[in-house]
């Protein structure tokens, strides 16, 4: 089996889809968040609280790192479910290109992940939908992200409403 990047925004199964896939062909699993958590010692949300160019420098950090380890000699495989704005982070996105990967996008409506942000973050938003009207931009974000990872992508796969096993399965049949 070839590597694998998940991308998607937020909340729209990428890790929990991806744990199945990587079990179902027998790769190893990584979580970019969780390993910018491990390289940095501080989650993605503190980074960028610190500041979005604090953040964005170790995602594309973490993304070279990972494009290194794909390329190993020993055979092995991943499946890597990506932050869900590394399109929005030129650096890490041009790292992502170096990868020997299939990329795969998981598409869900801008609403589905909408209340799928609202409800999980005990009321705090990410910082970037720290805004007058968050649940707008966030929409727009959406939109735009959408559009732009469908560019990049080599398979789309409709996520909205899919169990992780579900979509896991599409993904296995589609590679």
């Amino acid at each position: 089996m070839e590597n694998i990047i998940l991308t998607g925004p937020k909340h729209s199964g990428k890790t929990s889809a991806g744990k199945v896939l990587a079990n179902i062909i027998n790769n190893a699993f990584i979580d970019v968040d969780e390993y910018i958590f491990q390289a940095t010692g501080q989650s993605p949300r503190e980074l960028y609280s610190i500041s979005q160019e604090v953040f964005q420098k170790a995602e594309a950090q973490v993304m070279s790192d990972l494009s290194n380890l794909c390329e190993n000699k020993e055979g092995k495989r991943f499946v890597i479910a990506a932050g869900g704005g590394l399109i929005d982070n030129p650096e890490a996105l041009e790292n992502l290109k170096k990868f020997n990967a299939v990329i795969i996008y998981l598409d869900i409506y801008a609403e589905s992940a909408w209340n799928r942000i609202s409800g999980s973050m005990d009321g705090i938003l990410p910082p970037a939908l720290r805004t007058e009207n968050p649940q707008e931009t966030h929409r727009k974000m959406h939109k735009r992200r959408s559009a732009a990872y469908q560019e990049l992508a080599d398979i789309i796969i409709y996520a909205e409403g899919k169990t992780p096993d579900e979509i896991a399965a599409e993904i296995k049949n589609m590679i």
